[in-house]
């Protein structure tokens, strides 16, 4: 039996010491080791993209709060292991359009394409900086045809180009179910899937959002717990599938759908013109 591993025990590293390649050698083998135990195999190309994305995550973060996270071998476990972890819930290895939708600083959709080049990915995020940074970032991994979009998800859900093109939806705790899923089924092609990395107890969470996945054009969700290689850092990824297209009316406008989740009580009394 493998022993289980756990992070590298070398203690905080101040960014300076990051070397300009990026991941300590350590930090490669434990990347690399824990990708194999997710079934996912990094070349030393997929390696070096990951050196890149490390060092300029650091150094962006020094200007910008990109994430919380900045200690490199927790970025490694909780951003790049954790992101990976979405292959637990869909087959990555065929080449298809995929939108992450809240990508913040890339998760989980670029160590996704590193992982798997093929994929064809949109990155959508409201915050400016986090473009700007991915915008930077994506033609240094060579990735020059990742598509990345500055937009509220309620406004973009809406462009017609856009609107049920996907045969995947990712996003990783952006909000609530009910609100997860007004953002992302509207993307989704039928016969598509939406894909979600929540917390590992949900509570009423699951049960509160099917009523949004049903008036969205969803199916019946799928719980399926992940661990984290390495740590102990467990998660649900919630995957529905799209079995009819989703109503003209959703997403609503911008800060309904936090506000009224669809299925709550709030929602049943709102006026339809708001919905």
């Amino acid at each position: 039996m493998t022993p289980a591993r756990t992070l590298p025990e070398s203690g905080p590293m101040p960014i300076e010491a990051v070397p300009p390649a990026g991941l300590p050698e350590q930090l490669r083998a434990f990347l690399k080791q824990g990708a194999e135990e997710l079934s996912i195999a990094l070349d030393d190309e997929a390696l070096g993209r990951f050196d890149i994305y490390l060092r300029e995550l650091l150094i962006w973060n020094k200007k910008h709060n990109l994430t919380a996270i900045r200690e490199p071998s927790e970025i490694v476990a909780r951003h790049f292991l954790d992101s990976l972890t979405c292959t637990q819930g869909y087959d990555f290895t065929i080449a298809r359009q995929i939108i992450d939708v809240g990508a913040g600083a890339g998760f989980p959709g670029l160590p996704l394409k590193i992982a798997f080049p093929s994929l064809q990915i949109t990155l959508l995020d409201s915050s400016i900086k986090k473009v700007e940074f991915l915008t930077h970032l994506c033609p240094l991994l060579g990735f020059p045809d990742v598509d990345v979009v500055h937009c509220r998800a309620e406004e973009f859900g809406h462009v017609g180009s856009y609107r049920q093109r996907f045969y995947l939806a990712v996003a990783r705790a952006v909000a609530p179910l009910p609100v997860l899923a007004e953002f992302c089924l509207p993307f989704v092609t039928v016969g598509g899937y939406f894909l979600a990395q929540k917390n590992l107890e949900l509570g009423e969470e699951l049960t509160e959002a099917t009523k949004a996945f049903t008036a969205l054009g969803g199916g019946d969700p799928v719980t399926i717990p992940v661990t984290v290689p390495g740590t102990d850092l467990q998660r649900s990824l919630i995957r529905v599938r799209k079995e009819s297209p989703t109503p003209s009316r959703y997403p609503r406008r911008p800060g309904i759908p936090a506000k009224r989740p669809i299925g709550t009580a709030a929602a049943e009394r709102m006026h339809p013109k708001y919905r």
